[in-house]
């Protein structure tokens, strides 16, 4: 666990506090901007992330840019879905949360899974454990951070919940037919919390985003390709931006959209129109 304080008190003392955000999965790509949005919005910043030590040098960076908004940053580099290592988080978010501070934001944003393909031999072939894992990193994860947390009663009364599809929900892309159920699953799930939680003033809402060039893009088989299909049908003709997609996460924590929940909302610059 890291805990990083601003020496910019001069920014600290002018912006007024929001809230705190929890970003599942946000030391890169639309996890890390739209810790970055929010933090410029007066968000104190959680990130839950799982990297390697070789790259926490250059992340650390990262997240001491956060911290120049005037915010404060708490980050902790572990394995989202393992339920001892969350409930360890947990545990040292309460400590981290001034009295009377809740959780107003969570940002789903883990892109770790497999990327095997179907018609493969042996182990190179996507199997029954390549599914679990991928569906409980990014999907199920969702649901069990945010179950501990109202457990814990870690939640603001009007706490917006916003998680990451693809244009993978609907296409098939070889390589791609666990993340794509992962993402089916995800959008699932939160519909369901946006209704089932709607008593407790939760807001959930899934944002896809169109093809976005990250760490976790690069990965996919064929993302060359994939990335000159899209930027054909963009009628924009351009990709879409891991800053594109954190204003609109932003935009989803704001009183103004506090009556929209339970959707997917596109932000591909027209990218899936053709």
């Amino acid at each position: 666990m890291v805990k990083m304080k601003s020496k910019s008190t001069d920014i600290a003392s002018k912006m007024k506090r929001q809230g705190t955000a929890l970003i599942l999965g946000g030391s890169s790509g639309l996890g890390l901007a739209s810790a970055k949005k929010l933090a410029r919005h007066g968000y104190d910043i959680i990130i839950i992330h799982r990297d390697k030590r070789t790259d926490i040098l250059d992340i650390n960076k990262h997240f001491k840019d956060i911290t120049l908004s005037g915010v404060r940053l708490q980050s902790h580099n572990l394995d989202a879905g393992n339920p001892e290592k969350r409930a360890e988080a947990l545990a040292n978010i309460g400590k981290f949360l001034a009295p009377g501070q809740r959780i107003n934001v969570i940002v789903h944003s883990i892109a770790k899974g497999s990327l095997k393909s179907m018609n493969a031999k042996g182990a190179d072939a996507l199997g029954h454990q390549d599914f679990s894992i991928t569906m409980n990193l990014m999907a199920l994860s969702l649901y069990d951070w945010t179950k501990d947390l109202l457990e814990k009663d870690l939640f603001a009364a009007d706490t917006r919940i916003i998680s990451f599809t693809s244009e993978g929900n609907t296409k098939a892309l070889s390589g791609y037919a666990a993340v794509s159920a992962a993402k089916v699953t995800l959008e699932a799930i939160t519909r369901s919390m946006a209704l089932e939680f709607a008593p407790l003033g939760i807001k959930a809402n899934c944002v896809q985003a169109g093809v976005t060039e990250t760490q976790a893009f690069s990965m996919i088989p064929g993302s060359e390709k994939i990335k000159q299909d899209a930027l054909k049908r963009n009628p924009n003709g351009r990709l879409t931006t891991p800053e594109d997609v954190a204003n609109v996460v932003y935009l989803l924590t704001t009183e103004e959209a506090k009556w929209i929940t339970g959707t997917i909302i596109k932000v591909d610059g027209g990218e899936s129109l053709r």
